[in-house]
């Protein structure tokens, strides 16, 4: 019997993923631990090795392949000696693995393989070879077809069925020359998928608090003297580190909402947003409140510069703790975040901006962080989330605190 190989699960929240690449072909001689293909998750493009020795008889899912659900099966290896013609009847099964159960009858007639129809516009309509046909015997527009099979993508019955007068009276009238379509990436599905999961099931409250800056200002300034350009540290090394501080000092705010428990954190794994082309991603700084400021600047760069090129590791953006979200340095003064789920806190931080502020009745000027903290109300009271902000200031406000 052949060895079969099954879209591999990167993350424990992966459903589906783009098969970017083959690195191997059908004959070639492979061995366990050979990179043969790569997989794009919502986060990042990660290399598959194989776990056994064998030929690659038969690759059942091309590259370039976009939404393969986990599990189904992308090709086959033929142990040493095996016949391929065994390979034969393996087909049909792929392609009923990957289709729902309503759509499975007709996928096992008409989806392998799957044709990128193109269009005048320029985008990509996905169909089987069949409905293709009858598309162009028909004289159908594919565009203009819903698809019912497996990831929208249109089945011989939908072209028949299509009716060009409903669905053009359906569609609403855009001047084509003015706008474009841009379709959307795997992390783009996921993140509306969390977010809106997130804002739908966790009660939401926020709270809002104002940092001085300036003590904080100049201790950056004073450590900077000593270091290169490149190895400087910012204001949001200074707030990655204070606000795992403030966890580990309030206790009751580290925690994560699990149904029947509170699940209590005794460290900080702290998500860090940060943005790449298509969405953002939150690497994480691990045991933040255990490191100094170098550790927590040096990291952060590694991991922000990886991130931009889709190089982290599952682990190293998944299983944080709290999170934090930073727009100070686009400008933005203040702002709410959406929690991150499982997790039951995000903390939104604005840009450094002089004001105004009276101290014992005098007007003097000084540099003002707001900061709004995003909490789960199930996890979080509104006592606890104040106690947690007001650890947060003293920590901004005096910054030496840190350090000892």
């Amino acid at each position: 019997m052949p060895i079969e190989i099954l879209m591999p699960a990167l993350s424990p929240t992966m459903e589906e993923g783009n098969l970017v690449k083959w690195h191997k072909k059908e004959g070639d001689t492979i061995t366990a631990g050979t990179v043969i293909a790569e997989i794009e998750t919502d986060k990042a493009t990660m290399e598959v090795e194989a776990v056994d020795d064998g030929i690659l008889g038969k690759i059942l899912i091309p590259e370039g392949t976009e939404s393969v659900k986990v599990n189904t099966l992308i090709a086959l290896l033929l142990e040493k000696g095996e016949d391929a013609a065994v390979l034969d009847g393996y087909v049909g099964a792929t392609v009923v693995a990957s289709a729902p159960a309503e759509t499975a009858k007709a996928a096992t007639v008409e989806v392998a393989p799957v044709l990128q129809s193109s269009i005048s516009t320029g985008e990509r309509v996905f169909a089987t070879p069949l409905a293709k046909r009858i598309a162009e015997q028909k004289g159908v527009d594919l565009q203009q077809v819903e698809g019912s099979g497996p990831h929208g993508r249109v089945i011989k019955a939908d072209v028949e069925s299509f009716n060009p007068k409903v669905s053009q009276a359906a569609v609403p009238i855009f001047n084509m020359s003015r706008h474009h379509d841009v379709k959307l990436s795997n992390m783009r599905k996921v993140i509306a998928k969390r977010l809106t999961e997130s804002k739908q099931s966790i009660p939401h409250f926020y709270l809002t608090v104002k940092c001085e800056l300036d003590k904080l200002l100049a201790m950056r300034s004073e450590i900077n003297l000593s270091k290169e350009k490149d190895n400087r540290i910012s204001v949001n090394d200074f707030v990655i580190k204070a606000l795992a501080m403030a966890l580990v000092t309030t206790e009751d705010a580290n925690v994560m909402w699990m149904s029947d428990a509170m699940r209590h954190f005794n460290t900080v794994d702290m998500s860090v947003a940060v943005a790449i082309d298509g969405g953002l991603v939150t690497p994480i700084i691990k045991n933040a409140e255990l490191k100094t400021l170098s550790q927590i600047s040096s990291e952060m760069r590694d991991l922000a510069v990886r991130a931009r090129e889709g190089k982290l590791k599952p682990e190293e953006f998944q299983g944080g703790t709290f999170s934090l979200s930073n727009l100070g340095m686009y400008g933005i003064d203040q702002f709410g975040a959406i929690i991150n789920p499982p997790q039951a806190g995000i903390l939104a931080v604005g840009a450094g901006v002089e004001q105004p502020v009276v101290k014992e009745g005098i007007v003097s000027v000084a540099t003002i962080m707001t900061a709004t903290l995003s909490v789960d109300h199930r996890a979080i009271d509104g006592a606890v989330g104040a106690r947690l902000l007001g650890n947060f200031k003293k920590f901004i406000e005096n910054p030496v605190r840190m350090l000892v």
